[in-house]
């Protein structure tokens, strides 16, 4: 979504006020409907589908708090901004109680009301597409709808055409066997066996056996025939995960069967033949790894016809809201219990959040939540500790340390509901020295 989709109300008693914020935000794209009171906000809320208001703190007869409690209570949907010409932490803390989403002190810059009204249309962005009743964009079985992921799309349905080798790069926990999958299944091929092989969870002694098969007493042990992964999966296609793991002996003999379509059982001098295509997939780069002699030139390059490189999760974040929905339906419906949603903060913080271990970190975390959270709605509360404080301030150039220091405090008494105690042990101080500091940052 972007700025024309939402429309802005903002309310502050300064025409001066109002006509900079308006200039500014319909210069982004926004559209804005402006008033100088409560009353008149009220009606205004009333007869348009306003996203997000805008309000002053200090007015005639009703404040800012005011409207921000009438809206929060009669327009759940609408993400609010607070602004005032006397900023503190309490009134801060004030104003989220009430329902405001950011705080903005006068005077503010352009680059400060955009920045602060762009946070707010990113949240509404994530609550719309997480609570959408529109069906999660997917594709070929895979869940995800941006730029990159339209890209690997239009990769599989082309590779899905061919029968040319496929490497699918990428960090663990991305999805590499689904894009693998989605290939196959796509393609002339999908009536025939897809079968998965990780090259790092056979031990070495025994993957050459488990991928070409052995002949009866090849080794001891071997007491019966066995067909090899490449012959099951003969007309079909064989997904070698991990494939930067395989030793040098191991590249050799792939070699022969990506150039021949030939290879032995082990223990036997016979030829086998085979028609099968190989996906190949890998977290590591195995053009440096060529460069340094771990990995075969000649086997790179058989395996690098078409090549799809999957970008992590924090590189999508977009389609984080939307992997949200789809998981919480499906272990919801699995597990039998109404759907749950998610609060704007806490989907800012998963957001944010740098998902070391990807879709599939995102996908367990999502399993135990639907598990563990008794109530319809998870708070940011319930996620790990390491996700809560994981929301990044706005790019904005350089800041001095003590402002640093500032906005994290107020972040955290944010997430406790102004509760000193609980916000005093989170930042490892004592309330005294908590206080000091909010006292210290009222005086500036």
């Amino acid at each position: 979504m972007d700025a024309k989709d939402f429309k802005v109300l903002a309310v502050d008693d300064n025409a001066n006020t109002l006509e900079v914020i308006k200039r500014n935000l319909n210069k982004a794209g926004y559209e804005v409907v402006t008033c100088t009171d409560v009353p008149a906000a009220v009606t205004l809320l009333q007869e348009y589908p306003i996203d997000i208001l805008i309000t002053d703190y200090k007015m005639p007869r009703h404040d800012g708090l005011d409207l921000i409690a009438h809206a929060g209570e009669n327009y759940p949907d609408i993400r609010m901004i607070m602004v005032t010409g006397y900023p503190s932490i309490d009134g801060a803390v004030q104003a989220v109680k009430k329902g405001a989403d950011e705080y903005l002190a006068k005077p503010f810059t352009e680059s400060e009301l955009l920045d602060a009204v762009e946070k707010v249309s990113l949240k509404l962005s994530r609550r719309r597409n997480a609570q959408s009743d529109i069906a999660p964009a997917a594709s070929f079985g895979i869940v995800g709808d941006s730029q990159g992921m339209r890209a690997i799309f239009r990769l599989i349905e082309k590779a899905a055409t061919m029968t040319a080798n496929v490497l699918i790069s990428g960090e663990s926990g991305t999805g590499k066997e689904l894009v693998a999958r989605a290939i196959h299944y796509s393609s002339a091929r999908s009536a025939a066996p897809f079968v998965s092989v990780n090259c790092t969870a056979i031990p070495e002694s025994l993957l050459e056996s488990e991928l070409f098969g052995h002949v009866k007493g090849a080794f001891t042990g071997a007491n019966e025939a066995r067909a090899g992964f490449f012959q099951i999966a003969d007309g079909g296609t064989i997904f070698l995960d991990e494939i930067g793991d395989a030793s040098l002996n191991l590249q050799a003999k792939l070699l022969r069967v990506m150039q021949s379509k030939e290879f032995f059982r082990v223990g036997s001098s016979q030829v086998s033949k085979v028609d099968t295509r190989i996906i190949a997939a890998t977290h590591k780069n195995l053009q440096v790894m060529a460069s340094k002699g771990l990995f075969r030139e000649d086997l790179y390059y058989r395996l690098n016809i078409i090549d799809i490189p999957i970008p992590p999760l924090r590189e999508r974040k977009e389609n984080i809201p939307i992997l949200v929905r789809h998981f919480v339906e499906e272990f919801c419906r699995q597990m039998g219990r109404p759907p749950i949603t998610f609060s704007d903060r806490a989907l800012e913080a998963l957001t944010e959040y740098a998902w070391p271990g990807n879709v599939r970190e995102l996908e367990n975390l999502v399993q135990k939540l639907v598990v563990m959270v008794d109530g319809p709605r998870v708070g940011i509360a319930d996620l790990p500790e390491t996700m809560r404080f994981s929301i990044r301030c706005a790019p904005g150039g350089h800041r001095p340390l003590a402002q640093v220091e500032h906005d994290h405090i107020r972040a955290v008494l944010e997430s406790v509901a102004g509760n000193k105690s609980q916000a005093s042990a989170i930042l490892g101080i004592d309330r005294k020295t908590l206080r000091e500091k909010l006292r210290r940052f009222e005086k500036k």
